[in-house]
């Protein structure tokens, strides 16, 4: 009798296998990271000049992401196409510059012209490759090997698995470098302005409403003076400060329709909220939208503290950000 034949494997059960094979992959990849790691960075962190990443084909396109990561988190970084490369973009690389050059096989065509001019100009090369002992390997100042892994898919022929773990080692090595270099999230909004993400990592002081706008009053004030401060500001708090400027306490709508039937004959210090959550002018809009989430609020109010004072400067309201609209 025939053996049974198994049953196909569904889509899904196809797709989940690839994704667990990759990922087994990675996790191959991570328990091989050793000195060259080590030394890789070390290399990267000493540049004086560019960091150029090259590479051809799915390598390249690799290549260029890992570039684009590095330049956003504070190295600079360009991108040079391998072909492109030994038909004059090879000018672009001088003394002082640092190259991670990418290729699996280790021994394409491209890259002997590339790591002769390299190599005359003193450019360390940072050589990522899946196989010792090929031009590649030999030519790195620090040569990272990626394992033996088979590439996913059918019959393994469209580079995959390869493409994952460099791209994977590509984020360990940029990580590491913005970690070492100490690079914040504030520098990091710097060199990414656009998009929601930027938007996130602007500095409050960029879009509080200070000056003429800022709602105070003190807090031997009365509670009419509250109001009338409230109104006339419209961003639905009063900030309530003490006899020499500092803030002690905020007062919102929400608390005066609480306390409505107490009547308005009352000083400010009794209705408000003492000891408020507050932000400093270099705070982001990120820690801003986090303590509007954590404590359930609309409005924070920025002061500039030198530990014995806290003078309001500004106040921020949750409509402000772009992001949280």
């Amino acid at each position: 009798m025939a053996a049974d034949n198994p049953a196909p494997m569904g889509v899904i059960e196809f797709g989940r296998a690839i994704l667990h094979d990759e990922a087994r992959a990675l996790d191959a990849l991570a328990d091989d990271l050793g000195a060259p790691f080590e030394q890789a960075v070390s290399v990267i962190c000493e540049c004086n000049g560019k960091f150029i990443v090259s590479g051809l084909g799915k390598s390249g396109h690799v290549a260029r992401k890992i570039a684009a990561t590095f330049a956003s988190t504070g190295t600079t970084a360009v991108f040079l196409h391998l072909a492109e490369a030994i038909h004059g973009d090879l000018g672009m690389a001088a003394r002082g510059d640092v190259a991670i050059l990418i290729s699996q096989s280790g021994e394409t065509t491209e890259l002997e012209p590339v790591i002769d001019h390299f190599q005359g100009a003193g450019i360390p090369i940072i050589a990522i490759t899946g196989h010792a002992g090929t031009m590649l390997a030999k030519a790195g100042t620090a040569t990272l090997l990626l394992p033996h892994w088979a590439e996913v898919g059918p019959e393994s022929v469209a580079p995959t698995t390869s493409t994952t773990m460099t791209l994977a080692l590509g984020d360990a090595l940029a990580m590491t470098v913005m970690r070492q270099k100490g690079v914040t999230r504030t520098d990091f909004g710097r060199l990414h302005p656009g998009g929601s993400l930027g938007a996130r990592l602007k500095p409050v002081r960029r879009l509080m409403h200070g000056g003429e706008a800022l709602p105070l009053i003190r807090e031997d004030s009365s509670m009419h003076d509250a109001v009338v401060e409230i109104s006339a500001k419209r961003l639905g708090v009063v900030g309530v400060t003490d006899s020499d400027g500092n803030l002690v306490g905020v007062i919102t709508d929400g608390d005066l329709r609480r306390n409505i039937e107490r009547g308005l004959d009352h000083k400010a210090a009794e209705f408000m909220t003492r000891d408020p959550k507050m932000l400093r002018p270099d705070d982001l809009i990120d820690d801003a939208l986090a303590l509007f989430d954590e404590f359930k609020i609309t409005a924070l109010f920025v002061v500039e503290d030198d530990g014995s004072r806290t003078k309001p400067v500004g106040v921020l309201h949750i409509h402000d950000c772009p992001v949280a609209r």
